[in-house]
């Protein structure tokens, strides 16, 4: 009778476990079936004061939102974006600007930010900006993140978020948005369809 009641609490634990973790990731990749509205950035970065009005009117920035600590979506998906950038031609290469938003201005100074992004190509610009700032860019572009505080680790914590990337002109008009992938075809497809090659 006594292990019944063990295996029952067992399997109570186990679904209630399951059916937080689903509720998390529901939550955690809800504004992948939105509709974000896109927008201005204009926020601190690598390169000065960044404004999406600084680009020509040919010209796409690639816009993610992730973190230097991040160990593993963040560096796989700026890869892919040098992947890409890397297959196009000159002028192609002149109209797309990588564009990495920190979600945690924290621990991501401009300098580190600078050293982080340099990793993955002259062009590539990092930015971050005021906690307050970062939420309502994010809001407006759909981005979904959270802090999750690991005690047992030495990051201290880490920061969950969706992942996708967005094709985003001058005017803050979203053109595209592409769902977080390993390999370049997506973003590739996406950005030839812009620049029309």
């Amino acid at each position: 009778m006594k292990r019944q009641r063990i295996w029952g609490a067992v399997g109570a634990l186990v679904i209630l476990v399951a059916l937080g973790g689903l509720f998390g990731y529901q939550q955690l990749h809800r504004a992948d079936d939105g509709s974000p509205k896109g927008g201005p950035v204009e926020l601190p970065s690598t390169q000065g004061d960044f404004s999406l009005t600084q680009l020509e009117d040919d010209q796409l920035a690639v816009l993610f939102f992730g973190y230097t600590h991040c160990p593993d979506v963040c560096p796989m998906s700026l890869s892919v974006m040098r992947q890409v950038m890397q297959g196009l031609d000159e002028d192609q290469r002149r109209r797309v600007v990588p564009l990495l938003v920190s979600l945690d201005p924290e621990r991501d100074t401009l300098a580190r930010l600078g050293e982080y992004v340099g990793y993955f190509g002259d062009a590539f610009i990092g930015a971050t900006g005021s906690q307050a700032q970062l939420e309502e860019l994010a809001e407006r572009y759909g981005v979904v993140w959270r802090r999750v505080e690991t005690p047992d680790s030495a990051m201290a914590y880490t920061i969950d978020h969706s992942s996708s990337l967005y094709l985003v002109d001058r005017d803050g008009t979203i053109r595209q948005r592409v769902l977080y992938s390993p390999t370049p075809h997506a973003l590739r497809a996406a950005l030839e369809q812009e620049l029309g090659g």
